[in-house]
């Protein structure tokens, strides 16, 4: 037989997730130019590109003009998006398993992590990838509600995540309006009495996960005044020593524009954000109607575990801020997917090297896995080329060695006769193109990036004219 991977006998690949792993998957099995690789991207929503489109914020479009390189490798004759087909649902394992030689998972960290706190189902507690999701137009969340009546707010977390949540919820909304942000948001948020937002850090600036650039931002908010206590600050000893130790360049970038906003006067702008460090909230407190009214933190102090990590530990101190409103940003994890292992604790799939382990630590054959759902939620977008470039190097060894999958029907027409038996509505890159040239059409009339279609039906609407 032809070798795996020659032109008359093409390596088979389904990738699940058409976020940003999905496509650096692409981009780098086409840098393998002596093997012969057919791909079929399969995704739950209609739309591609993940968190690209869902989790960017909307004032940040910069950050997607990742998707030109992804739409370049979308147009190659070796690619087919199948949108609108979810797996577990639609497809299965065992039908990958008949059609292709390898899978990989590229699902992503679509979950997050709790406080574990008294109080926090409370109404009006919620997580910021909700509202990120929401603000955003993804199709799963169009209909959620936010209590954005109240006039205090508090985003637990000290990453970009927390701070893109706080930016949105400080902005005017003009600055909202000339984004690509779901009109039903950019509604709701007008009308918001949000005057006060806090962003709560379990450590010190030292510590702090957000990058120097969405920092400095925060101090351009159009209508916003930004405080920071000067107490707070300031670094300890054992905050110092760990910074000039490790070399990081984004770190004394994010001190030094945090202490800078701590001797910044307030020009009595509309809103407030208070940045503040060295607190954690021990308990949301409700009114009597099951609603969220205030919080309580405790006041943290900076220690060395035994490790030799930098942590921080609760003291005695305490105080309550009312707030009616609470977004926890404190992590995101992965979701397990059928018939495929799961490690709960880390919220990853399990594996080495991106092939996929079982419960024993045993490689299976054929399962791959890149971007969060691999190794968590770390990094930015260009992390998940390298991330994927590693995958996709073991794929190909796996590949020309003959560790893969024994697909029944490899061929092309048969993979496609069997997704479109299973989810009529297929949405193929094609219709994709037809989308986006509606929402891009619709946004030059509003003299917006965008207009965003934001459900299912309309979706599909639109590739019925």
């Amino acid at each position: 037989m032809t070798q795996l991977g020659a032109a008359g006998n093409p390596l088979r690949v389904a990738i699940i997730g058409s976020g940003p792993a999905g496509f650096y998957t692409v981009s780098n099995f086409l840098k393998h130019d002596d093997m012969v690789v057919e791909m079929d991207m399969y995704e739950r929503l209609p739309t591609p590109f993940g968190l690209v489109r869902a989790g960017v914020a909307p004032d940040h479009q910069k950050y997607k003009t990742v998707t030109k390189g992804y739409d370049k490798s979308a147009n190659i004759s070796t690619f087919r998006f199948f949108g609108n087909v979810e797996y577990g649902r639609h497809v299965k394992l065992e039908d990958l398993q008949r059609y292709y030689h390898q899978v990989i998972f590229a699902t992503g960290a679509q979950s997050d992590r709790s406080l574990g706190i008294p109080g926090e189902t409370l109404e009006g507690s919620h997580s910021a990838t909700d509202f990120v999701a929401w603000y955003n137009g993804h199709p799963d969340y169009a209909d959620y509600q936010f209590n954005l009546d109240c006039e205090a707010a508090a985003i637990v977390g000290l990453g970009n995540v927390a701070i893109d949540v706080a930016r949105i919820l400080c902005k005017t909304p003009d600055e909202l309006g000339a984004t690509d942000m779901a009109d039903y948001a950019v509604e709701a948020l007008r009308h918001s009495r949000v005057k006060t937002v806090y962003i709560l850090g379990r450590r010190g600036p030292a510590q702090a996960a957000f990058t120097p650039p969405e920092i400095r931002e925060m101090g351009e908010l159009e209508d916003a005044d930004v405080h920071v206590l000067k107490e707070e600050a300031e670094l300890d000893a054992l905050s110092r020593e760990a910074m000039e130790a490790s070399g990081d360049r984004n770190t004394p970038k994010n001190v030094e524009a945090i202490q800078a906003y701590a001797e910044r006067e307030s020009k009595g702008k509309n809103k407030q954000l208070t940045i503040r460090f060295l607190v954690s909230p021990v308990e949301l407190i409700g009114d009597d109607q099951g609603r969220v009214s205030a919080v309580k933190i405790v006041r943290n102090e900076i220690i060395r575990d035994d490790k030799g990590r930098i942590g921080a530990r609760p003291t005695q101190e305490t105080e309550t801020l009312p707030v009616g409103l609470v977004f926890r940003s404190v992590g995101y994890r992965g979701i397990p997917l059928p018939e495929v292992p799961f490690d709960d604790s880390a919220g990853v799939i399990p594996n080495v090297s991106g092939r996929v382990t079982d419960q024993a630590g045993s490689v299976l054959e054929g399962m791959y896995v890149a971007g969060w759902i691999k190794r968590g939620p770390s990094g930015v977008i260009g992390t998940n080329k390298v991330d994927a470039k590693d995958t996709v190097q073991c794929m190909v060894e796996d590949a020309k060695a003959g560790r893969t999958f024994s697909p029944e029907q490899p061929g092309v027409d048969e993979a496609l006769a069997m997704v479109k038996s299973r989810q009529p509505d297929l949405v193929t890159y094609s219709d994709w193109k037809k989308i986006d040239e509606v929402e891009l059409e619709r946004g030059r009339e509003s003299n917006r990036p965008r207009v965003k279609i934001t459900n299912v039906p309309d979706f599909l609407g639109v590739l019925e004219r």
